[in-house]
């Protein structure tokens, strides 16, 4: 599919440069479809094809459920973490933060008049896609500060609940918070049937991901502090559960030292990459493979060979996941 339109170099979180780490609840997860609860209600992952990414995480629950197992895990031990763009729901073309950044501009430009034929306001407000690719780290830094700030908090979260309430993709029409990967639903309802306690661990803003949460995936208690990319999602877990993660799923190098800090403790771990090679259904990105670079949540060759050299299994969207979507 068409390439990231933001500019090389731009991390996602540094962007957005702030981090949530969402517990979510236990056992009842979230606020899916009926035909996805019905999918789910018997038989786990349902929407994994056999292979070997469904069999790792069968066998990683089992093992550390089963008191009779060496490697069982005290159920106050048992923690998975999960990344969220590019993990748990579509990340591209835009983050969806930056979707309402962006979208927000014509208000911003309509309060400021000045800005009409200002760059980068000029460009986004001519929706030409070419043109915003061409933005600068420089000029996305523009748009976020000025569509982020001058409201109260209150009236920040007030917007972004009518905005997800009604902003919808444009490739699929359906609302942002629909698109939330199934089979990544599957997994944490699995985990939290089976005693882990799960945790959405993000760097978007902290206000925009409360929001967006709350309606997606029904957290409870959210904690938002720190710089929660790379290094920093190690010390966010740290300091906000205190322990080490049993099981982490992410799917690009700003995930890399959350799954080798979940990895270096002792016991049967689980560490997961997902990859986008399914341009047909999703998106076709990486670079590894070969795939295009998106410059943004980029799924790089090292960090595959890393995941070879390890022995962290590698979630094929197109042949691990019969289905990506509830409303497929």
């Amino acid at each position: 599919m068409s390439p990231n339109p933001f500019v090389s170099g731009l991390g996602r979180r540094t962007m957005l440069s702030a981090l949530a780490l969402l517990p979510t609840f236990s056992g009842a997860l979230l606020p899916v479809p009926a035909s996805a609860q019905t999918a789910t209600s018997g038989a786990p992952l349902v929407s994994w094809n056999d292979g070997a990414a469904k069999q790792a995480i069968l066998d990683f629950v089992r093992d550390t459920a089963d008191r009779a197992s060496s490697n069982y895990v005290a159920p106050e031990e048992r923690i998975a973490v999960f990344d969220q763009d590019g993990t748990l729901l579509v990340e591209r073309p835009f983050p969806t933060q930056a979707y309402y950044c962006i979208e927000r501009v014509p208000a911003v430009v309509e309060k400021h008049p000045g800005l009409k034929n200002v760059e980068p306001f000029k460009t986004v407000l001519s929706e030409n896609r070419e043109a915003m690719a061409k933005l600068t780290i420089r000029d996305l830094e523009k748009i976020v500060v000025m569509t982020l700030t001058g409201m109260t908090t209150d009236e920040f979260d007030a917007d972004v609940e009518k905005w997800l309430a009604t902003a919808k993709d444009r490739r699929w029409r359906r609302l942002y918070t629909e698109l939330i990967y199934q089979p990544m639903i599957e997994v944490m309802r699995y985990l939290q049937n089976n005693g882990y306690k799960t945790y959405i661990v993000t760097g978007g803003g902290q206000d925009f991901v409360r929001v967006f949460a709350e309606r997606a995936f029904l957290t409870k208690e959210p904690k938002l502090l720190l710089n929660d990319d790379k290094a920093g999602k190690v010390e966010s877990i740290h300091l906000m559960i205190g322990r080490r993660p049993y099981a982490a799923f992410g799917n690009s190098i700003g995930d890399r030292e959350m799954l080798e800090w979940t990895a270096a403790g002792a016991g049967a771990r689980l560490v997961m990459l997902v990859l986008h090679d399914d341009a047909a259904r999703e998106y076709a990105y990486g670079p590894v493979r070969g795939l295009p670079d998106p410059k943004l949540g980029d799924f790089t060759t090292a960090l595959y060979n890393e995941a070879n050299k390890k022995g962290w299994p590698v979630i094929s969207m197109k042949n691990d996941w019969n289905r990506i979507f509830a409303f497929e």
